[in-house]
This record gives C-alpha cells, structure tokens and sequence, in this order.
C-alpha cells in the first residue's frame, strides 16, 4: 500500500520491449538504497516489483496489461518519474490509501498559474468520472491529490490545485496540456458501489 507521497524524482536508465511486456531500469538513489528483489516500489503511480537493484537503480518487469491501462510504455530514457516505497506499518498516512493499481490513463488539458498554487484540468475515461467527488482523493501520477473541480456537463473532467511544494517534487509541475497521466480512483469508493449492487440484486 502507498499513500501517494512521492518520496524522489527518479529518472528511467530505459525500457526494453519483450514481446508483450517490458523491463524497466529507472534511477533513484532514495527508493533504492534499500532495495531487495521482491521489494514493491511505485512508479507513476504504477506499483511494481523490483526483479534486480545496485547502486542507485533497480529494475522491475512491466507486463501486458501494466502497459495497456498506464503510461510507462511511453516512458524513454532520461524521463523524470515519480517514486515512493510502500508505507510502513509505523508510518503516518499522509495522503490516501493507493494500491498502486492504475485504473485508466487521462490527459492534461489545462493549466492555470495561480499566485501560490496551480489548478491543473485533467479528462478522465467516462466509467471512472462516477467515483470522483468534490474535495474527494484522486492518484495523478502517483501523486495524492484533493478533487478540486468537476466537470458539470457531459465532458468529463476534474481538476486539482497544486501546491509549490508539489510543483517542486513531482513531474505534475512540469507536464503541459497533451501530457498522459496514470489516474487511480479512491479504492473506497469502488468498494461501496460493489457492496451496494449485491444488496441490489
């Protein structure tokens, strides 16, 4: 489990395709220091596990359905990426429960400067809008964030506002309209609607 946190802004070393999968070498000395196969180390929001690790990277196999519903088979080497290691028992939850499960891939459609903050528009898949709710949690990225805009119309959008410290420390302070972004949805909510159809029926 992660709490959307981004401990350090890593840096892929490359992605090599294998037929329906790929393997992915990203550095990051903080996430890596220590390391261990079988370790699970999230990436974009993407929570994979670590196949091999030295000096300050580590490697992790991306499979089919990985690369299908995320953006890391777009990734190229020397791209920033987003990483955080599992939380801790003992350890504070100081954004929100994320499995590192990416739901669906959305799209940066605008970006608004703000005095101290940011607000960030992002599409987001029809199916997914449902589980969106204002002032709810959403993963971008990996990255945990407050809902703080929803489209009212039949275009399906949300907005975040970022704040410097995570247009600082993340790649959501960099990427412009275009950009492809990993969404994962609150895991509660997904919970409710699946309780609530089986009283249903």
């Amino acid at each position: 489990m992660f709490t959307g946190i981004v401990e350090e802004l890593g840096e892929v070393v490359r992605l090599e395709p294998r037929g329906d999968s790929a393997r992915l070498t990203v550095r990051g000395p903080k996430v890596t220091s220590d390391a261990a196969r079988g370790d699970s180390i999230a990436i974009n929001g993407v929570c994979l596990t670590v196949t091999g690790s030295g000096s300050d990277q580590f490697t992790a196999d991306v499979i089919g359905e990985t690369l299908k519903h995320s953006t890391l088979g777009s990734l190229a080497s020397g791209t920033a990426v987003n990483l955080e290691r599992p939380v801790r028992p003992d350890g504070r939850l100081g954004g929100h429960i994320v499995q590192g499960h990416v739901d669906a891939t959305g799209t940066i459609l605008a970006r608004q400067p703000g005095t101290d903050w940011e607000v960030v528009r992002i599409s987001v898949p029809p199916e997914l809008a449902r589980y969106l709710v204002y002032k709810g949690s959403v993963a971008v990225d990996g990255v945990s964030l407050t809902v703080s805009g929803l489209s009212d119309s039949g275009d399906c959008w949300f907005e975040v506002s970022l704040i410097p410290e995570t247009l600082q420390r993340t790649t959501l302070g960099f990427k412009q309209p275009g950009a492809a972004v990993n969404l994962e949805v609150d895991l509660i909510a997904k919970y409710v609607e699946r309780l609530l159809a089986g009283r249903q029926s």
